[in-house]
């Protein structure tokens, strides 16, 4: 972008104190980080909230940190352009210097839980009043972190993208649900409602649009809605767990097939032999062969010349193929004992879901589709991902190999799976992936002959960081599932930021929505309104009203009952319509004495309003 560049001082190794970054902005807003979550993170507050944010970066070369320096705000308002800290390592000193005593809030998030932690223990040291919301992917240290630290945060951003990603895999009918503390809701699309009554709002319009319109202005026009939960609530599903070893795996082995059939046949020949050169009934000459072959028999002198030519041939033959046949049978059984350990398929597979690149993303995306029931094959190219073992321990197989290869795409069956996810963290190495996957399964297609293949084409779910990115590959090579991680997590951690409660988040697309609950400040703009007043289309949509009274919950929203202070607001919201609400909730520096809301009557209006 153009510009100067913003201001950035590195602390010096001396022991004196770096110079000022700038102006002191109190109330202003601190991100530690330097990757795609911290340059989201700062946009969102600039360019949604208007708030100026200061950036502690390792180094102005490292990760997003060029991108994060150059950052403008939309308005142009050069007073929130991002002041920029640079130091190496983080310390008390440079969280002084960036102001985290008179901040607002503080965002750390690093890649690495416990620098996560460690910064964050410090944070507190130097201001015990700083709201703090860290990024933290292993949810038991998350919850001693918050318990510890007070007015802390702890949210995890893959765990907020998982359900966006695996939603987008298991194709646009599947529910995503939206977990409340007293009541389960699910975005779902209308058509799957039993009953109309369980619509709380319209969430988007996504049929016959060059992009989904969310939050339509009339609810009935929304394919995509969200719906209470009446029924029995979903559980994860208890898969269970496949015999390593089977016998029909075993022999299904072409060679192993074959030195057992050579058995069979020479039993079966030297019992019909013996049968007609000795007299003997069946049994006995299948007796007498057995032993012969498979035990071997002492020499019998005064047996006729054709006997003893057959007892030689079965001792002979026994001698070879016997061990023979030991050794396939050992050596069929370690090697599907390896196969299991490298987590190779031992038996086929269709319907799955093949899930590439086990990261912190990877990890949660895996977790979800086995709760639901789904087969997953996972990929990655290291033994010591984060989700290898995670995947292991639910019994998914995991292939330690390159995905970038046509072997490791079929090894996984990519022929017959139902969807794949590539969560690789380089855009480019996720395209090659899909369009690779994509060949190998019109290639298997193909080999089907004249008759038409009744499978749908391969559904490709991207993790694409880059939304022009996105949209060239749309355009050139018609895949149109993508997902950002960091654009999905930035709205709850700048949400988080701000004191308010994102609840959850509802994946539209690229897009998404924000699950909110909000006080109704003392004196502000919403108090004594009522309720219609909240929803604005395209931004907010108001769906329930918790009232003062404990466990008390509207789901069916009164028209003529105004708005107290003691309400809090459920509501769905845009981005910019959140930062609007925050607005006109925000409570008045000279309050008026709280009034409890009255039955009005049906035709009654306030005073301060034209007929």
């Amino acid at each position: 972008m153009s510009g100067d560049p913003p201001p950035a001082v590195e602390p010096s190794g001396t022991g004196a104190p770096p110079e000022p970054a700038g102006p002191a902005r109190a109330g202003h807003f601190v991100v530690w980080g330097d990757n795609p979550l911290a340059r989201r993170l700062v946009a969102e507050l600039m360019d949604t909230y208007h708030a100026p944010v200061t950036v502690i970066l390792g180094s102005m070369s490292a990760g997003q940190a060029p991108d994060i320096a150059g950052l403008r705000p939309e308005n142009g308002d050069p007073a929130l352009r991002p002041v920029v800290v640079v130091a190496p390592r983080l310390s008390q000193e440079v969280l002084r210097h960036a102001g985290v005593e008179h901040a607002a809030a503080l965002a750390l998030v690093g890649r690495d839980d416990i620098e996560n932690v460690d910064a964050a223990m410090m944070a507190r040291e130097v201001s015990p009043t700083v709201r703090i919301v860290v990024r933290i992917f292993n949810p038991v240290l998350g919850e001693g972190v918050a318990a510890m630290l007070g007015d802390c945060e702890v949210l995890s951003g893959s765990e907020i993208a998982a359900p966006a990603f695996v939603a987008a895999a298991l194709g646009d009918d599947t529910p995503r649900y939206v977990r409340l503390p007293d009541e389960l809701l699910m975005a779902v699309n209308r058509d799957r409602v039993a009953d109309p009554d369980d619509i709380l709002c319209g969430l988007a319009v996504t049929g016959g649009q060059a992009g989904p319109v969310t939050l339509p202005e009339r609810d009935g026009d929304a394919d995509l809605v969200l719906a209470r939960v009446t029924g029995p609530r979903p559980r994860p599903v208890k898969r269970r767990r496949r015999r390593p070893l089977r016998t029909t795996r075993l022999l299904l082995d072409r060679k192993l097939r074959l030195a057992l059939g050579s058995v069979a046949g020479l039993l079966l020949v030297g019992t019909g032999t013996l049968t007609v050169l000795r007299d003997l009934s069946f049994w006995q000459a299948a007796y007498l062969t057995a032993v012969t072959a498979l035990g071997g028999a002492d020499a019998d002198l005064t047996g006729s010349a054709g006997e003893q030519v057959v007892q030689l041939v079965l001792v002979l033959a026994g001698v070879a193929l016997i061990p023979t046949v030991t050794v396939l049978l050992v050596g069929l059984v370690v090697n599907v004992r390896l196969a299991l350990a490298a987590g190779v398929l031992t038996e086929p597979i269709s319907g799955h879901v093949v899930v590439v690149g086990l990261g912190n993303i990877g990890t949660r995306v895996v977790e979800e589709l086995h709760a639901l029931g789904i087969g997953v094959v996972a990929i990655d190219r290291t033994a010591d991902a984060r989700g290898v073992q995670v995947a292991r321990d639910l019994d998914i197989p995991v292939l330690i190999r390159n995905a970038n290869s046509a072997e490791t795409l079929r090894a996984a069956s990519v022929q017959t799976c139902r969807a794949l996810v590539v969560l690789c963290a380089d855009d480019v190495t996720n395209l090659e992936t899909a369009l690779l996957a994509r060949s190998v399964h019109r290639a298997d297609q193909d080999r089907g002959g004249p008759v038409a293949d009744p499978r749908p084409p391969l559904r490709v779910v991207l993790r694409l960081f880059d939304e022009e990115f996105a949209g060239r590959i749309r355009r050139s090579f018609g895949i149109n599932i993508s997902r950002s991680v960091s654009y999905l997590a930035a709205p709850a951690f700048a949400a988080a930021l701000l004191g308010r409660e994102v609840i959850d988040t509802v994946s539209v697309g690229r897009r998404v929505l924000l699950v909110a609950e909000i006080p109704v400040g003392a004196g502000s703009a919403l108090e004594g309104e009522f309720c219609p007043e909240v929803s604005r289309p395209h931004e907010v949509r108001l769906i329930a009203v918790r009232t003062g009274r404990v466990g008390q919950t509207l789901w069916s929203l009164p028209d003529r009952r105004p708005l107290v202070r003691t309400d809090r607001l459920l509501v769905v919201a845009t981005r910019a319509g959140l930062a609007a609400l925050l607005t006109r909730t925000a409570a008045s520096a000279n309050p008026p004495p709280l009034v409890e809301p009255k039955p009005l009557p049906l035709l009654a209006r306030r005073p301060d309003r034209p007929a």
